[in-house]
């Protein structure tokens, strides 16, 4: 019987795209402001695009050029800082809400996730998640080389919370990183595959499949009634 369920923040609780569309205009009315030239929808419009194109690694770069905007390392850098340290506009969609108030009655529940501080930390400000979960680990804060697949942030949590691995099961999106680790800890797993997920593929470990998989949280408690 499972006692408790460890989840993902993005891609998991929120649709993870949310963030990135309110980054790119805090990034658009930064660039605006500081060149006076061109406007922050035309900046992020050239950013939306670049993301959407597929090339995710030089979206700053590319939406610059596009824009004839002159630019160096500096530069790239300053933006990719407003990114991650803007107040994130997101919220957390009601069924979410609804299955973690749900949830929170009869399991101990924990938040496990990766990504650079302080964004993470302000996604769960502005998702008012905080409240739901015993305990939130950011990986980052342990150290880089702690982020998913390290089983260090699951053990962590699992000890917090005075839980076996195998009464735990971790929900998450990310086929390639995010169940290597608690399969391997012997807990359970389950992949939440939202519409607009950004990340798809497969793990390369043979260990890394989600033993479920659901399309919709709002399963999620009916399944964990059947592990």
């Amino acid at each position: 019987m499972i006692t408790t369920v460890i989840f993902d923040m993005d891609d998991t609780l929120y649709d993870e795209i949310d963030y990135c569309r309110s980054g790119f205009r805090a990034v658009g009315e930064y660039v605006s402001a500081g060149l006076g030239t061109v406007c922050g929808d035309e900046v992020f419009e050239a950013l939306w695009g670049q993301f959407n194109s597929g090339d995710r690694c030089k979206v700053f770069n590319n939406a610059l050029s596009e824009l004839n905007i002159d630019y160096d390392e500096g530069f790239i850098a300053s933006l990719v800082k407003v990114y991650r340290e803007h107040e994130p506009e997101i919220v957390l969609p009601e069924e979410s809400r609804e299955v973690l108030c749900r949830l929170g009655e009869k399991y101990s529940l924990g938040l496990l996730t990766d990504g650079f501080l302080p964004g993470q930390q302000l996604k769960v400000r502005s998702l008012e998640i905080e409240k739901y979960f015993g305990i939130i680990v950011y990986t980052e804060e342990l150290g880089r080389q702690f982020w998913k697949p390290s089983p260090i942030g699951f053990e962590k949590i699992l000890m917090v919370l005075n839980a076996k691995a195998e009464k735990s099961v971790y929900v998450a999106d990310n086929a390639k990183k995010d169940f290597i680790a608690p399969n391997k800890l012997g807990m359970a797993s389950i992949q939440l595959v939202r519409d607009a997920a950004i990340h798809t593929g497969r793990s390369e470990d043979p260990d890394g499949a989600a033993g479920h998989v659901i399309h919709k949280i709002t399963q999620l408690p009916d399944l964990l009634e059947k592990i």
